[in-house]
């Protein structure tokens, strides 16, 4: 199980930004000391907290695996698919462009808590490092289903969404 994980809705700035640097430290400097500070302080809307449900958001939305390139289009890429920014091992950082964000959002919209439960219900507990239970499920499907107004306002903005986690 990872740690905190965030979704932000960036513009194109940002991202300019992000990808310019050399090196993995310099980005997540960036982000942090940048891009949590401002939007934390200043734009609430444009990021959605995940708490740790997200490793298991990913895993219920693709097939059962935390990996960066399992599922489908477009479910895969709500947490860990999309371009990865950061090639570390103690933080996660991949980026959704506006284009797949705008394709994203109808696929959240159609899932629903038994449709989040059956893909849930396809985690090895083994790899997930947490029993399955139903507060465990509960949890899950209460961030899934908080974010999903950060999506539809990223995918009416037109912006990037970037997701993070510390490790």
């Amino acid at each position: 199980m990872g740690c905190l994980g965030v979704l932000f809705s960036i513009d194109e700035k940002d991202v300019k930004q992000l990808k310019k640097f050399k090196s993995d430290v310099d980005r997540l400097i960036y982000l942090q000391e940048g891009i949590e500070e401002i939007y934390f302080d200043k734009y609430p809307e444009r990021l959605a907290e995940l708490d740790k449900s997200w490793d298991a958001i990913h895993r219920s939305l693709t097939d059962g695996k935390l990996e960066y390139r399992n599922g489908t289009f477009p479910l895969n890429h709500v947490i860990l698919g999309g371009e990865i920014l950061y090639h570390g091992d103690d933080y996660i950082m991949t980026l959704k462009s506006p284009f797949q964000v705008k394709q994203i959002v109808p696929g959240l919209k159609n899932i629903t808590q038994p449709d989040l439960k059956n893909g849930y219900n396809k985690i090895n507990p083994n790899e997930y490092g947490v029993a399955l239970t139903d507060d465990d499920f509960d949890y899950t499907w209460y961030w899934f289903n908080k974010s999903k107004d950060f999506w539809e306002l990223a995918a009416k903005e037109n912006r990037y969404v970037l997701f993070t986690a510390d490790q």
